[in-house]
């Protein structure tokens, strides 16, 4: 870093992207990307919005939020549309989160929480996940913090029912409750059936993976109109024009179109079922993801070996080095042919193990 980088920043670590190689061609499941490109109405959408790039796009994104709030049941005041659901999040790190207000998420979770906390000086506590894996929910409620909670878990996969995140909201009653829902058409249930009975909750939601656009950056948060409007303040103090035009014609094409949307996820469940079934046999030990990955470790190889195995392979997955999940991979559910390269790959490893 330079002599002119701000002492409140020397300290940061940033997030870790997920690997984009350029060395060769991969079979590539370790950034939970579709497998399914965007739908042509939304390519077409883009293309025809780029005739206008020399105009500002509508910083309020009203026909896109207009359509959010026509499929979720809400008011266009109750959905604010913001550059990935990173974005939302950081926002919502900003606006309720301060000295009297720390924040508090599991301490196996979702890694930019922390660098948000960080990148705002918000002190935060990371509560550990129980040895299943599962989130310790009675530590939670009460916490009187502000609590951000990945459903379905990343990179678990495990998801919490709407009767369970109900359960934080009446404890909490005077912190806000962010729901951060980037896996939840997976097979996890929404919590956005409560933002109408509780004004503390706030999810947030993308179009990054189940709707095949993680390249167009465009992400979602769903609460009361109070809360929206926070995030508006936020927004609009730093960049209102945070989607493009190709961006917003794109999702909004992509939302008319959601019948696509759900085969491709029914597709994702299929195979993840498929590729789960087929990890067990080997004698893999997976959880119980609700996500577009499965979370796994083998008795028979180590989680960095395994990853490091695989991409000398051509496959390419992700490890984390955290001590509690070093043994464990998470492989991103791809199409069945992906699938079925993966497993080949994982058999041919664990026959030389022998």
């Amino acid at each position: 870093m330079s002599r002119f980088f701000s002492e409140k920043y020397k300290a940061l670590t940033p997030y870790t992207p997920g690997e984009q190689p350029q060395d060769m061609q991969y079979v590539k499941l370790n950034t939970n990307e579709s497998p399914f490109p965007p739908c042509e109405a939304a390519v077409a959408a883009a293309a025809e919005a780029a005739k206008k790039l020399q105009l500002y796009p509508d910083p309020d994104c009203r026909a896109l939020t207009a359509k959010l709030a026509e499929i979720y049941g809400v008011s266009p005041a109750q959905v604010i549309v913001n550059n990935g659901s990173d974005e939302t999040l950081n926002f919502a790190f900003m606006a309720y989160c301060d000295a009297n207000h720390p924040a508090v998420f599991p301490d196996i979770t979702y890694g930019f929480y922390p660098v948000f906390a960080a990148l705002n000086g918000v002190p935060y506590e990371e509560i550990p996940l129980k040895a299943d894996f599962t989130i310790d929910l009675p530590r939670f409620r009460g916490v009187g913090k502000t609590i951000f909670i990945a459903n379905p878990n990343a990179p678990t996969g495990i998801a919490l029912t709407p009767e369970e995140i109900e359960s934080l909201l009446k404890t909490n009653p005077d912190n806000v409750v962010v729901i951060d829902e980037a896996y939840v058409d997976f097979g996890a249930q929404s919590a956005v059936g409560l933002v109408n009975k509780y004004d503390n909750l706030l999810v947030v939601q993308t179009f990054s993976k189940s709707r095949s656009m993680a390249g167009a950056r465009i992400g979602f948060g769903i609460g009361s109109p109070a809360l929206i409007a926070d995030l508006n303040t936020v927004k609009y103090s730093t960049n209102p024009y945070n989607i493009n035009r190709m961006t917003a014609a794109a999702g909004l094409a992509c939302l008319e179109n959601e019948e696509i949307t759900r085969r491709n996820c029914r597709t994702v469940a299929e195979n993840r079922a498929f590729t789960v079934a087929a990890l067990r046999e080997l004698g893999f030990a997976c959880t119980d993801s609700k996500a577009n990955f499965i979370f796994a470790k083998s008795d028979k190889i180590g989680g960095r070996a395994l990853y490091q195995e695989l991409k000398k392979r051509g496959v390419l997955i992700r490890h984390f080095d955290k001590e509690r999940i070093a043994d464990y991979i998470r492989i991103t559910v791809g199409s069945r042919e992906q699938m079925d390269i993966f497993l080949a790959r994982v058999r041919e490893i664990l026959e030389e193990q022998v």
